[in-house]
This record gives structure tokens, sequence and C-alpha cells, in this order.
């Protein structure tokens, strides 16, 4: 019984994201679908963590058994001929027996796209936020200090997050200002609750167009009240970047 671990690229703007779905489109069940016409077998993918409807990923983890004749390349070449255009696998290779995607992860780095100028985008709009008032980077970068160390993050948790507890470290923040007026906000973690990242932006937004002050951000994540942080950002901003284990 050999495991296999895979690097996954994709567009997730017409998936109901990563998790398995009786009747809706989602990565994982795509890929399941792809390996059972190889190998004649249902076999179970399992990610570095779910992605929600809309949010894409340049480097999402996930790995699966099977007792197969068949070799990474073959996998490799096989999964990317069957497979829509929208997901890639960028590399298949053998694991060690014991490697767990999800279990044995030590960070994940998101970042997340804003289009800050005042005419949208045409090409690109499916993977930016857009927001035409422009933001105070200096004011976004200051608050966003306060997410760095160990913290409760429960005021940046969406309803219904699977967790046993909401402290999580962050390791990393960035935000960057790009050519063509975008805004990269950057965060690796060792782990993020459902909505986290979103929730995170949606708040540093405010911040950034001065509704709240980077000192009323940093009381907001230790108030742990889901309440008086800012409102979702949405999802198609978002890209899963790397896994790191």
């Amino acid at each position: 019984m050999a495991n296999f671990r895979l690097i996954i690229e994709y567009d997730g703007t017409g998936y109901q994201g990563w998790q398995r779905q009786k009747n809706a489109p989602t990565i994982q069940g795509e890929i399941e679908n792809a390996l059972k016409i190889m190998t004649g077998k249902d076999i179970t993918l399992i990610g570095s963590g779910r992605t929600d409807s809309g949010v894409h990923a340049l480097g999402q983890s996930a790995n699966f058994h099977c007792d197969t004749r068949l070799g990474p390349q073959a996998f490799h070449n096989g999964l990317n001929s069957l497979l829509n255009k929208d997901i890639v696998i960028k590399s298949c290779d053998y694991a060690d027996e014991k490697f767990h995607a999800r279990y044995d992860v030590k960070s994940k780095t998101y970042h997340y796209r804003i289009l800050n100028r005042p005419i949208p985008a045409a090409v690109g709009r499916h993977y930016a936020w857009f927001i035409r008032n422009k933001l105070d980077t200096d004011a976004m970068r200051s608050a966003s200090m306060h997410l760095k160390g160990t913290h409760d993050f429960k005021a940046f948790e969406g309803a219904g997050s699977p967790r046993s507890h909401t402290v999580r470290s962050v390791f990393r923040t960035d935000i960057a200002e790009q050519d063509a007026g975008y805004v990269i906000f950057e965060i690796e973690a060792d782990g993020f609750l459902k909505f986290m990242v979103r929730n995170i932006v949606g708040t540093l937004a405010e911040t950034g167009l001065g509704k709240i002050t980077p000192e009323e951000f940093g009381k907001i994540l230790l108030s742990k009240d889901r309440k008086l942080a800012a409102a979702t950002a949405p999802p198609h901003g978002l890209f899963l970047l790397h896994v790191a284990y």
C-alpha cells in the first residue's frame, strides 16, 4: 500500500469548496473521481484542510493511499489528463507511509488580493476583492501587528467552525502594494478557523478605510466577540499559497 502526496493548484470559482459533497462539484470530489477512473477503486483523498466555496489554491497539499502498480509520474500525468483545466496537479510523489496531509501540518500560508483603485477590473475580477476608496495600508500594517503571536481568534471565527479550541499561533503577516492598484495581505499560522482569514481581511479593510483604528483592531481581537469585527471579505480574493510540514 503506497502513500502518494499531491500538490494541487485550483481555481475555486466553479466549486463548492474542497470537501466532497453529494450534489455539488468540489475539488476533492473531482480528484477522487479521476482516481477511481485510473485505479477502479474508491480512494479517499486527504487534504491539508478545507477551502471554502470560491476560494483558490496555488499550493494545496493532499495525500492518498492506494495498492497499485502505478507510480507518481503515472498519477501526475493521468490526473492532469482527466481533470478539468481549473484543477492542476503540480506534483505527485511517494510519501512516508505515516504521512498525513492534515495532521502533520506545521503551518499554512494564505494570501488575499484586494484591487484598490477607482475602477474595477474585467480581467482578473474573479481573483481580487474590488474596493474603490483608497486604503491606508500603513494603518492596515499597524493593525495586523496585533495578529502576531498566540491568541484566541474567536472574534474572527465564522459560525459553525469545526474546532476544539479557537487559539492559533500567527508566525508572520505582510501587506504589500503592487502595480495596478493591488494590495496583498499574507498570513502564515499553525492553523486557521473557519472564515478566519476573510474575517481578518474584512476588519483590516475597515481599518484601511478609517472606520476603525489599529488600536481598536487590537481590542476586537482581544474581545473574542465576532459581532465587533467587520463583515466577512468575499471568498474570491483568497488563495491557499503554501503548506509546510
